[in-house]
Parts: C-alpha cells; sequence; structure tokens
C-alpha cells in the first residue's frame, strides 16, 4: 500500500488516543479504552515501542514491538496487531510486521516472537509469509484480575 507511513509514536495526544482507541476496540472485545495517560506511559517506555501505520485519514494501524534483554539475549515479541476495517487486505500489517523485524534486528534480537489464534487465518497467513515459522510451544496465561492469593 504506497500511501502509508509507518512511523514510531512519539507523542501522546487526545487525538492520538481517540484514533487508537477505535482500533484497540476492533482488537478487543473487553479491553479497557486506552487513555492518555496509559499511551504516554507505552510511549515513554524502554522495552515498548508503538507502531503506527498512517494514511491520510489517520492512523489505520498499530503494533507494539516489546523488546527486553535475558541471560540468554535480546528478546523481541510482536503484541497487539490491528488494521483497521477499512484498510484491511492492502498490506498494511505486513508493513508493520516488517517495520518490527527490522527494529527487533537493529535492537540486537536473535528472534521475534508473536502468538496468533488459530480461527485468525489470514493474520496467520500473513505471518508465515513474513517468515515466521510455528513452534511447538504452549501458552500458558494466569488472568491476575481474577486470581486469588493463597
Amino acid at each position: 500500500m504506497s500511501d502509508i507511513q509507518i512511523s514510531t509514536a512519539l507523542h501522546a495526544t487526545a487525538e492520538l488516543t481517540q484514533e487508537l482507541n477505535v482500533l484497540v476496540r476492533q482488537l478487543s472485545k473487553t479491553a479497557a479504552p486506552l487513555t492518555i495517560d496509559a499511551l504516554a506511559a507505552l510511549i515513554a517506555s524502554d522495552s515498548a515501542m508503538l507502531l503506527l501505520a498512517e494514511s491520510e485519514a489517520g492512523v489505520v494501524g498499530m503494533l507494539t514491538l516489546i523488546t527486553y534483554p535475558i541471560p540468554t539475549g535480546i528478546r523481541a515479541r510482536i503484541e497487539d496487531v490491528v488494521v483497521d476495517e477499512s484498510a484491511r487486505g492492502k498490506g498494511v500489517a505486513f508493513e508493520l510486521t516488517s517495520a518490527a523485524v527490522e527494529l527487533a534486528r537493529q535492537a540486537g534480537a536473535r528472534t521475534v516472537d508473536l502468538t496468533s489464534r488459530p480461527e485468525r487465518e489470514s493474520a496467520n497467513r500473513l505471518y508465515q509469509r513474513a517468515g515466521f515459522k510455528p513452534r511447538d510451544s504452549v501458552t500458558y496465561r494466569l488472568t491476575l484480575s481474577t486470581a486469588t492469593a493463597h
């Protein structure tokens, strides 16, 4: 998609928060709306980069790249990839993913991980086209808001 520009979010504004909330609602039915303070904290984070896909119409996609050191090297993860319904099927997610992979490479990461539910068939095809390979792994999650302390 030639009219799409990929950039890193640098400043939290009310306008950007509003545009991202349109995407957040398409990404998750249960996620709380993003606040300007939460956006500012994300942008200020040393371990996260919020990538934006923008057209003349505004922000049409986003992706969060997480990089962090562990004893065996630098790791990278891609989280919260979403493209606005109006821009899907035009290569926006591929451009976001490619930009994230390059940034991870520049940060010294040896690998980039991501997860995608099996029913997200088009997303899974995209990730495989981008060079990602499925892993034999089990993802576990503990939801802290409902976990009880013992």
